[in-house]
């Protein structure tokens, strides 16, 4: 599951590198990604709706088992 996860991350992190971000997987546990951002998305207004309404929202999609995405 971790590498399914790695793979969706992989396929975001260019949008974020758009704005100078980047995201990094910390571990999944119990049906929540935990996830830490990076760069100008650290700190920005806009990055929870871009973890909720974009990276949660791709990830219950496409990894079954996954209930949310949370940042450290």
């Amino acid at each position: 599951m971790e590498q399914q996860i790695e793979k969706i991350l992989e396929e975001v992190r260019p949008m974020l590198a758009l704005h100078r971000g980047n995201i990094e997987f910390v571990k999944f546990e119990k049906g929540v990604v935990y996830v830490r951002l990076l760069g100008t998305c650290q700190g920005c207004p806009l990055s929870q709706l871009t973890l909720k309404a974009g990276i949660e929202d791709l990830l219950k999609s496409k990894v079954k088992g996954v209930d949310s995405v949370e940042a450290v």
